[in-house]
Formats: structure tokens, C-alpha cells, sequence
């Protein structure tokens, strides 16, 4: 009888135990970002990131009443990162691809953006012309979608594709003309690059390119698979801020086109 007991307690110990860890509130949340994809995050002048990632993260962060901390974190070590446990949930721009799906969980997106080259204002290059880019030397960010497509598409036809940590790194060696063009999305490549000093004389050249083969379903946030509940808490979140105009103001202060 004395056995049984003991094992009735200790059952019941990792059934609470358990039942705790089922539970968890996620009232603390940990996210991480790049700090280097202007303007949606970037490093401001006090050490800190902003942009419009971070501007979403703290707005569903607000609306769950949690306390969140920020991390910066190279982009090629992002997703090994948050499976390691550094932190809860990738609030950097990244896109919603089958491939990360095997790896990690998704919310719905946050916004959309297309792929487009930059180059010399009038270049005729063109990333849904794959033989426009025959001989070009072509800069991506590692690790990324672009850099996929870039290998397996205009690679082919004669691109000559090289990769970088960073897009900044990137673009230094376009404006040094170590490079003919770069890859990257749309919006950031506008509002990161061109409308800035550096990116005097460049502009988005070509069709923008939105191949769901490679670019996905659009840019959610990144969450293990084990933290559903944080992924449906958060999901909520998003639809809220987007009901309730608080997602519209952020789009407003940093982008003059829809982006959902």
C-alpha cells in the first residue's frame, strides 16, 4: 500500500508538472530580429532595433499584456537560434516558405512584398527575364529565398550569383561597382536603399517577381512547432491590431502602399 501511494504521488507530480507546461501563459516573450533590413528593422542610435517589425512585435506584445525583450541575431543562424531555445518567436521579415514549414511553425502573415532587382537607373535587367542577366554579377543576402531563386533560376541563365551576411554588405559593393545589380524585396529595397543617400542613381529595375514556388505565402512570424498556444495567441493578436487600426498606423508610418 505504501508502494502505491508512493507512485499515486509521484503520478500526480509529473501530471502537474506536465499540466504546468501545458499552461503557460507566455507573459514573457522573447523575440529576435536582424537589424540590418531597413526599414523594416534596423539598429537605432540608442542600440536598439526598430522598424516596422519591431513596431509589430511590441504592438501584439501590448495587446497580450506580456513583457517582451528584443535579440539581434545574424539571419543565417536565425532559424537554428530559436530552435535552440535563445528565444521565442522571429519577428524579422521572414517569408512563409514550405521548406521552413518542416522546420518551424508560422502565424498568418503580416504583410506581402514581391522580389525585384536594383541596379543602375535604365539597366535592362530584369528578374522575370532570367536571360536579361546573362554575365551580371548578381548580390543576395545568404540564406535567404532570393538567393534560391537566384541559384536555381537566373544562375541558368548565366548570373553570376554572390551572397552576403547582409544586404547592406550588398549594396556597399554595388555602390563601389563590385557588383551590377542586386536581389531583394521590393519595399525594402525602395525604402532601405534607394530613397537614401547611397542609393542615389540606382533604381528598381524590371518586372517584380512573386513566384510562390519560392516566395511564399508572404512574412510571418517564426515560432517552434511545440508553442501553439504562443502561435495562437499571437494570431489573435494580429487579427486584433488589424481590427482595431493599430496595424494600419504602423503601415502608414512607414510605407505609402498597401503591404497586406
Amino acid at each position: 500500500m505504501k508502494r502505491l501511494h508512493g507512485l499515486m504521488v509521484a503520478t500526480l507530480s509529473l501530471a502537474l508538472l506536465h499540466g504546468g507546461a501545458q499552461a503557460k501563459d507566455w507573459k514573457e516573450i522573447r523575440l529576435a530580429t536582424e537589424g540590418a533590413y531597413s526599414p523594416f528593422n534596423e539598429m537605432g542610435p540608442n542600440g536598439q532595433p526598430k522598424g516596422f517589425d519591431v513596431d509589430i512585435g511590441n504592438a501584439l506584445c501590448a495587446q497580450l499584456h506580456a513583457r517582451c525583450t528584443w535579440a539581434i541575431q545574424d539571419w543565417d543562424g536565425m532559424i537554428p537560434a530559436l530552435l535552440a531555445g535563445k528565444f521565442d518567436a522571429i519577428v524579422a521579415s521572414m517569408t512563409i516558405t514550405p521548406e521552413r514549414e518542416q522546420k518551424i511553425a508560422f502565424t498568418s502573415k503580416y504583410y506581402s512584398s514581391n522580389v525585384q532587382v536594383i541596379a543602375k537607373a535604365g539597366a535592362a535587367y530584369d528578374a522575370a527575364r532570367p536571360e536579361t542577366l546573362k554575365g551580371v554579377r548578381l548580390g543576395v543576402q545568404r540564406e535567404t529565398t532570393h538567393e534560391r531563386y537566384a541559384k536555381e533560376v537566373l544562375a541558368k541563365a548565366g548570373a553570376e550569383i554572390v551572397s552576403y551576411p547582409s544586404l547592406e554588405e550588398a549594396y556597399m559593393d554595388l555602390v563601389n561597382g563590385r557588383l551590377d545589380a542586386t536581389l531583394q524585396d521590393t519595399i525594402p529595397g525602395l525604402e532601405g536603399f534607394i530613397k537614401k543617400p547611397q542609393g542615389q542613381g540606382f533604381a528598381l529595375v524590371g518586372q517584380q517577381v512573386g513566384d510562390p514556388a519560392y516566395f511564399g505565402a508572404g512574412q510571418g512570424i517564426g515560432l517552434r512547432k511545440e508553442d501553439q498556444e504562443l502561435r495562437q495567441a499571437m494570431d489573435q493578436a494580429l487579427a486584433e491590431i488589424i481590427r482595431n487600426g493599430t496595424y494600419e498606423q504602423l503601415r502608414k508610418k512607414y510605407f505609402d502602399v498597401e503591404i497586406l
